[in-house]
């Protein structure tokens, strides 16, 4: 054998027996042992092992595949988190909402998957942490407390939400629905039966909204209606305000706006015109309906939704204020506009209840305890001799970013304002 043949045979043989020495490929992109991706982890994590004998065990978990979603080394992510949570989910679940979605759940929007799935397993299905309704109630406490008390329960509700609404989103629908209503309702509801034509006095609701009168989550009103019923439709009297059901367009009504409401409520209505200041939604073509519901309604007074939601639907620039500013007033924060406005008509700007701004905010603070600055009719703004000095002089009542209600960030900035010898 030839010298360089020699040496060939010799290196083969040596990189042979080097190659015997090394361990099986390692393990994916960090080149783990084999086995450590999963194994090597509960050695350490022994308290973890529990989580293997839930009944429900999220995918690559099961596989042990932990470094698919922790960097076994080091992270800038809390749990040593390959990345974001929401953008480790969405690697493998991309499909549960997508941008085009009519509506979105929040926790998804918000990328809190974990806030209702347990990322490694669970007692329930999908990894949830509770079980069906219960975990919706979590969050939708108030809704799930109506419900709990509710005299007149809807079947669904008892059962689980997701009869009627998807976890994550809606392609086509809003408020998470399956379907769009009524087509949902007709699922379980059918409609051709003469009992119940006769229910709803032959008009046909199956081409309408059925939420407009009743409460999908049940109520304590008969039928599921929403719990405060206008008289009209609790005394099966709909031809009072719509065409008879045999006409054409039986749902058209046969006033608009106001003039409609003022058959009944004609007290409320003259007295409002009779004002000097009208709140617009009263006067327009829609009318009394732009705040309130015709049929039925879960909030008192027939409003369509909390009143700061109403309000809001127009006066989003002074609920914007409101979050901004650092300290809440009240009666905006509890939702209770009417303490100080009037929501039909007024003689006082503003539509204030009170004529006075003083007045107005005497209703809840002691303003001569409050501060011994002079105000009043008599006390003439030295900034402006046309108006006088009252609290929203120094006060904005819909709040600010400083404190108190401060038009400044301190006090000696709004005193030098109108004692102008103190400035500095």
């Amino acid at each position: 054998m030839k010298l360089r043949e020699m040496l060939f045979v010799i290196l083969l043989t040596a990189a042979m027996l080097c190659l015997m020495q090394l361990p099986v490929m390692a393990e994916g992109k960090f080149k783990l042992k084999p086995g450590a991706r999963g194994k090597l982890c509960l050695s350490c994590h022994t308290a973890f092992s529990s989580k293997m004998n839930a009944k429900h065990i999220h995918t690559p978990l099961a596989e042990g595949q932990c470094s698919g979603c922790h960097n076994p080394h080091a992270s800038d992510h809390g749990m040593l988190m390959e990345a974001d949570a929401d953008a480790i989910c969405y690697s493998c679940h991309d499909s549960v909402a997508n941008a085009n979605s009519a509506s979105v759940h929040q926790v998804v929007g918000e990328g809190k998957c974990v806030a209702c799935h347990d990322p490694h397993s669970s007692e329930f299905p999908a990894n949830l942490v509770k079980g069906g309704s219960e975990l919706c109630f979590s969050c939708h406490k108030e809704l799930g407390e109506k419900i709990a008390s509710n005299k007149y329960r809807h079947t669904p509700v008892e059962k689980d939400c997701l009869g009627c609404h998807n976890p994550h989103a809606s392609e086509k629908n809003v408020s998470l629905l399956k379907a769009e209503e009524p087509g949902l309702c007709l699922e379980c509801h059918k409609t051709t039966s003469s009992g119940f034509k006769k229910q709803h006095m032959n008009y046909p609701v199956e081409q309408g909204r059925c939420t407009i009168c009743h409460d999908p989550h049940g109520s304590n009103a008969g039928a599921i209606l929403a719990d405060n019923v206008h008289a009209p439709i609790k005394n099966e009297m709909c031809n009072q305000c719509h065409n008879e059901p045999n006409a054409a367009e039986p749902f058209a009504v046969t006033k608009n706006g106001f003039e409609l409401c003022q058959g009944c409520h004609y007290e409320m209505v003259n007295e409002s015109f009779s004002k000097n200041r009208l709140h617009w939604p009263l006067a327009d073509k829609t009318g009394c309906i732009n705040c309130h519901t015709p049929h039925a309604s879960s909030v008192d007074g027939l409003l369509r939704d909390q009143m700061l939601d109403v309000c809001g639907s127009c006066h989003a620039d002074t609920l914007a204020r409101q979050e901004r500013s650092q300290t809440k007033h009240q009666p905006i924060s509890d939702g209770q506009c009417t303490i100080c406005h009037s929501p039909h008509a007024s003689d006082n700007l503003f539509l204030q209840q009170e004529k006075s701004t003083i007045a107005s905010c005497a209703q809840c603070h002691d303003w001569q305890t409050h501060s011994t600055h002079p105000i009043g009719d008599e006390v003439i703004d030295p900034r402006n001799p046309n108006i006088s000095l009252d609290c929203l002089s120094c006060h904005r009542t819909h709040g600010t970013e400083y404190k108190e209600f401060l038009y400044y960030p301190d006090v000696q900035s709004l005193c030098v304002q109108c004692h102008t010898k103190y400035r500095r």
